[in-house]
């Protein structure tokens, strides 16, 4: 210690595991005299300590992406595979692919927990442009990498490819199919209350549901296969149920009855046709809901066929994906 050497001293703490409990021993030092005889030592000597855990250093954190749905005007950047959900409705629980079978499954990044359900996606490739239906989730497909269906894919580019390079931006505001239409789940009671909305053309922000047509509306919670829950139920019915989507535009519909599995029709638009920005609240009126039965959403997504590329395209894209917001370390 007088000879000028320098001693280096590699402590490890392990922050993620409780300690053992062990008897109190007046043969073993007091855990706090320990750590400050470490830390005095250590100011002695010169040297830093390192606290080592499992959680991922500042560094590692920002290479984490950002979970949530393309949304706004920007421009992202990514590739496309094609798959077929054989007709069902995606991990969105819709009742069934729509009718033009324009759809596509984002990976978990955009997916989002169910957040993007129920948006659309204007995707560019080598042939052209496609609309589709974001209705379900791809959990091997990383952030950019849409797994579009297989007609979607054949309007943008040739299917023997496999794989192409594409942009894609988010639709705001697009057309709306029809009004908003209502599903409660199956097994739902006074006491427990979930319900899926259809028919909104923007990803959605929140639903509000009360008893009756007055008294406190109640939060429901998202649910990954796009139900909104109140665990603890909203009461025998019927409800006002008030929606609003990430653009600020917001509708209400009154006389949603207690009728688990049923598609109920109201005559309430999200927007008004042709809006270009967020709308007021509209009016709480509506048509007597229909009596339509539907299956039993997907819970998952099903199994799917994922295209294989004969020719790889770009790989990683060209530029990371917009909405990613990832902050990158230097190597």
């Amino acid at each position: 210690m007088t000879d000028g050497s320098v001693v280096d001293i590699d402590i490890d703490i392990d922050l993620d595991h409780a300690p053992e409990a062990r008897p109190a021993s007046s043969s073993r030092p007091m855990p706090w005299l320990v750590a400050t005889g470490v830390t005095v030592l250590a100011a002695a000597l010169g040297v830093t300590l390192t606290l080592r855990s499992g959680s991922a250093p500042a560094c590692a954190a920002g290479r984490t992406l950002a979970a949530a749905p393309p949304t706004g005007n920007a421009t992202h950047s990514g590739k496309a595979s094609f798959y077929d959900s054989n007709g069902a409705g995606g991990n969105c629980s819709n009742p069934a692919a729509p009718a033009n079978r324009l759809y596509v499954a984002l990976g978990p990044t955009e997916y989002s927990a169910g957040a993007a359900c129920g948006g659309f996606l204007d995707v560019t490739g080598p042939k052209g442009t496609v609309r589709v239906l974001i209705m379900d989730r791809c959990p091997e497909c990383a952030p950019g990498h849409l797994d579009l269906s297989r007609e979607a894919f054949a309007r943008i580019a040739d299917p023997v490819q496999g794989l192409v390079a594409v942009t894609y931006r988010a639709v705001v505001n697009p057309p709306l199919p029809g009004p908003l239409t209502f599903r409660i789940k199956e097994g739902a009671s006074q006491w427990w209350f979930a319900v899926r909305v259809g028919n909104h053309g923007n990803p959605l922000r929140s639903v509000e549901v009360r008893q009756g047509d007055s008294g406190p509306w109640r939060s429901a919670a998202r649910q990954e296969y796009n139900y909104w829950l109140l665990a603890s139920g909203a009461g025998p019915g019927p409800f006002s149920v008030r929606v609003s989507d990430v653009y600020g535009n917001r509708a209400t519909v009154d006389g949603i009855r207690m009728a688990p599995g049923q598609v109920q029709n109201s005559a309430v638009r999200m927007y008004a046709r042709g809006a270009v920005a967020a709308t007021p609240r509209q009016s709480a009126t509506t048509r007597p809901p229909g009596n339509r039965p539907t299956g039993t959403p997907t819970p998952a997504r099903r199994p799917v066929e994922v295209a294989r590329a004969s020719a790889a395209a770009t790989d990683p894209p060209a530029t990371s994906p917009a909405a990613a917001n990832a902050r990158w370390c230097a190597a």
